[in-house]
């Protein structure tokens, strides 16, 4: 099977093509993510990437090498623990392709071989099935249910844990 996307880390000269997907994606993104689409959001973004807390990896569309989406993990733990969050989302004209499950399958496997983490654990609101059919096609497993667990947009959501761990 052809590949159709790849990760790379983003750029400061990736400014104008995020940000104008970030901001044609609002609508689709919702109440789920608060998106970088603004300049400064997307500056404040690249900043927080030289903290070393967050792994950024673009899913880019082969063919048309677009930003088809985002996958962040952060909050890194090694030591015994090997554990890290994920967070994520595509932008509006890519979604329902398979593009961000071959991008979340990449992810998972980056994660485990380059970063040697033994887990990955992705919060979502119960709401949000198209995100938890992502996750469920990679192989994560529901573990719980945090109430209140994540402000966005000014209000505490709730939210379901799912995870995979390394073979």
């Amino acid at each position: 099977m052809k590949r159709r996307i790849y990760l790379r880390v983003p750029t400061k000269a990736d400014e104008r093509e995020f940000v104008a997907a970030a901001k044609a994606s609002r609508a689709l993104h919702g109440r789920w993510i608060d998106a970088p689409d603004t300049t400064e959001k997307f500056h404040a973004y690249i900043e927080r990437i030289k903290t070393g807390n967050v792994v950024p990896l673009l899913v880019c569309e082969e063919a048309s090498k677009s930003i088809v989406g985002v996958f962040n993990i952060s909050n890194a733990i090694m030591g015994s623990f090997r554990s890290a969050y994920l967070g994520y989302y595509t932008f509006t004209g890519f979604e329902r392709q398979g593009l961000m499950r071959e991008g979340l399958r990449a992810v998972v496997k980056h994660a485990f071989g380059q970063m040697k983490l033994h887990r990955l654990e992705a919060n979502i609101q119960p709401q949000n099935i198209a995100s938890i059919a992502l996750v469920r096609s990679a192989g994560f497993k529901l573990e719980g249910y945090s109430p209140k667990y994540l402000k966005i947009f000014g209000r505490w959501r709730d939210h379901e844990r799912w995870a995979i761990v390394a073979d």
